[in-house]
């Protein structure tokens, strides 16, 4: 699966925009067929394409069932890169608008950590995970952008 992505920053701009536009296709074709993700929700992991793209399907109808434009903006984006490997950190932030208006419902900020190789010239992501701070008082995962 090509994806046209020659520099790693096209991995995040293609990231965001597909799930802006809940594509599946779009979204799963910067993700190697080996790909190993540790998520916040849900599976502890998911190992491989197919049962990542059942996540992602989950969580695109989720989105579109309630009727929602997920906007994501990627701040404190650290790219270190060599040839054919590639390694970013950055912090994530989904942000839920009502349609196309600018009416906010919810956002929550992630930390994004994405392992990369080279394949036929184009970046894919063989590795990534998310994960939040947690509050230790609660016990509750800690959504704000530091």
């Amino acid at each position: 699966m090509t994806n046209g992505a020659s520099l790693v920053q096209d991995v995040l701009e293609i990231y965001k925009s597909a799930v802006y536009e809940l594509d599946t296709e779009k979204f799963l074709s910067i993700y190697a067929e080996d790909v190993h993700i540790y998520d916040c929700w849900g599976n502890w992991e998911s190992k491989g394409i197919s049962l990542w793209k059942e996540s992602v399907i989950e969580w695109f109808n989720g989105v579109n069932e309630d009727g929602y434009l997920l906007k994501v903006d990627l701040n404190d984006i650290t790219i270190q890169e060599n040839t054919n490997i590639a390694f970013v950190h950055c912090a994530v932030t989904f942000a839920a608008f009502k349609g196309n208006t600018e009416d906010k419902h919810r956002q929550m900020t992630n930390r994004f950590t994405f392992g990369l190789k080279k394949v036929n010239d184009s970046w894919l992501i063989t590795h990534e995970h998310s994960s939040l701070p947690i509050d230790m008082q609660t016990g509750k995962g800690i959504f704000n952008l530091k």
